[in-house]
């Protein structure tokens, strides 16, 4: 009896997923994977909740190093809107993106995406918005992170050990 409702026990603790009360991003502009024509002069993440910002929030480089000028970011809710300076030649990059969510709690991310032109060359020509070939309402929680695996692993393990003592000592009744 005591076997089997141990490994009922267990095996409720491992199938059930961690729980999740962080944030996710809901979309971006640029979107995950977008392909560019015109460099962005602002980058737009919107998530699933309202959020705060830390100190040095976004950061977009390109593969060859190139470093975006990042300006004050602002927040409304859960979107967070980020004037930028684009800089760097055609190619891909990485806009990399941390918040505080409701909780209290750190969460990050990364989107990718690709200017099809310099940016260099479109920072003093482009007067018009960026154009994208990939949607930008796509979902980008690409790489998000919140409480690691590991952690729900050993409260998994805990709370089992738990369980198996206080069944233990509930079959065997007080002592006389």
């Amino acid at each position: 009896m005591f076997g089997a409702v141990l490994a009922v026990l267990t095996g409720l603790v491992v199938l059930a997923g961690p729980a999740s009360a962080h944030t996710e991003l809901v979309s971006s502009s640029p979107a995950e994977g977008a392909s560019l024509a015109t460099a962005p002069t602002q980058l737009q993440l919107t998530f699933g909740e309202p959020v705060t910002l830390p100190p040095d929030p976004v950061r977009v480089i390109g593969r060859d190093g190139a470093r975006w000028q990042i300006a004050t970011p602002s927040v409304t809710g859960g979107v967070v809107t980020v004037p930028v300076t684009p800089a760097g030649g055609a190619q891909a990059y990485t806009l990399t993106w941390k918040v505080i969510a409701k909780d209290g709690d750190n969460v990050t991310g990364i989107v990718h995406f690709t200017l099809t032109a310099p940016a260099s060359a479109q920072a003093t020509t482009a007067t018009t918005a960026p154009t994208e070939t990939t949607a930008a309402a796509a979902p980008a929680a690409v790489g998000t992170t919140g409480i690691p695996g590991w952690v729900w692993v050993l409260v998994a393990v805990a709370a089992v050990l738990a369980a198996g003592v206080v069944l233990v000592r509930v079959l065997k009744g007080p002592k006389r």
